[in-house]
């Protein structure tokens, strides 16, 4: 049987690395693995459709679901999860010390719809009971002007929004013009050490860690998908996608943990991931949909909420069949 040959365009995650290193091969499969900055991926993706498969963002996949737009497939893989908290920043001189600080103020963002900017809101409301109508929004490029959302949704109702496409949020957290932003990547004014901008919670990781004591949740991001027309002629490819982004991740899980040399050029590599799985378990980046379904609800709850989603939707009938129970000998 000839191979099929199939494009997928993905970050450069060490849980996804044996594939894109051609360590582990999808049966029946030659897959032609494209790394490229997430953010470019699902422009062209949710834009034009240009791969066969790739990374997209949970959010963006579940409104534009709900909106009647369904050209992919999911698989229950995630390959980015983490925890928001540490992509909260605050201009000093805004007085802002706890996110009860934020009703009335100026809170950058560089898409309302963004899966992270769903996270926070949703924690900001459930966790410190501020609702995203008490916040003044300003929209714009996190460095690079003219940012726009990557899907169409109606501005819910009572939410104040201003979008900025001839400046930045770096240029306005650092000039104070917004009092706050949120943003996964981290302004450059706060990089190169501006003392105008500080995080929200410098004591990210302890937050976070609560976080996780108090809802279980570990936030999941992005979601691997198939273009629906691939999947409808050849259904077999989503199970055996599946199975091999299992494959790679249990490699990379184990060579995380290996003692004999460091594989990551941090010195404590072992004692972080120990921490991490006495907290969490040692299966704390599960795949699959069962899994995965508090967490994916959650975001579901949110994104209805705040209004970007008008419908519930079945979560079940978003993802290829063939993965929601994988073989087992």
């Amino acid at each position: 049987m000839k191979k099929i040959q199939l494009t997928v365009a993905c970050e450069d995650y060490d849980r996804m690395r044996p594939l894109k290193d051609g360590i582990v091969k999808p049966e029946g499969i030659e897959l032609n693995y494209l790394v490229m900055p997430v953010e470019e991926i699902f422009w062209r993706m949710m834009k034009y459709e240009e791969f066969d498969a790739s990374e997209l963002s949970m959010g963006a996949f579940l409104t534009a679901a709900s909106r009647g737009r369904r050209p992919f497939v999911a698989i229950p893989v995630f390959p980015s999860r983490t925890f928001r908290h540490r992509c909260i920043f605050v201009h000093t001189d805004s007085g802002i010390k706890s996110i009860q600080d934020l009703p009335g103020r100026r809170m950058g963002v560089p898409e309302y719809s963004m899966t992270a900017a769903v996270w926070l809101r949703g924690m900001f409301e459930h966790e410190y009971g501020v609702p995203p109508s008490e916040i003044n929004w300003v929209q714009a490029g996190e460095e690079h002007p003219g940012r726009k959302d990557r899907v169409d949704f109606d501005m819910p109702a009572g939410v104040r929004m201003e979008s900025r496409p001839d400046t930045t949020l770096n240029a306005m957290i650092e000039s104070g013009e917004i009092d706050a932003m949120m943003s996964p990547r981290m302004p450059t004014c706060f990089l190169q050490g501006s003392p105008k901008v500080r995080r929200l919670f410098p004591n990210y990781r302890q937050v976070e860690m609560e976080y996780f004591k108090n809802t279980g949740l570990f936030p999941i991001m992005h979601v691997m998908v198939i273009k629906r027309s691939i999947y409808e002629k050849e259904p077999w490819v989503a199970q055996t996608l599946y199975k091999a982004f299992c494959l790679a991740k249990e490699i990379c899980m184990r060579d995380l943990y290996d003692t004999n040399i460091l594989r990551v050029s941090l010195p404590w590599t072992s004692a972080e991931y120990e921490d991490t799985t006495a907290l969490m378990t040692t299966d704390y980046w599960p795949y699959g949909l069962e899994p995965n379904r508090t967490n994916l609800e959650t975001l579901h709850g949110y994104l209805c909420e705040q209004g970007l989603i008008k419908q519930k939707l079945n979560l079940h009938e978003l993802f290829a069949r063939e993965t929601v129970e994988a073989f087992k000998i």
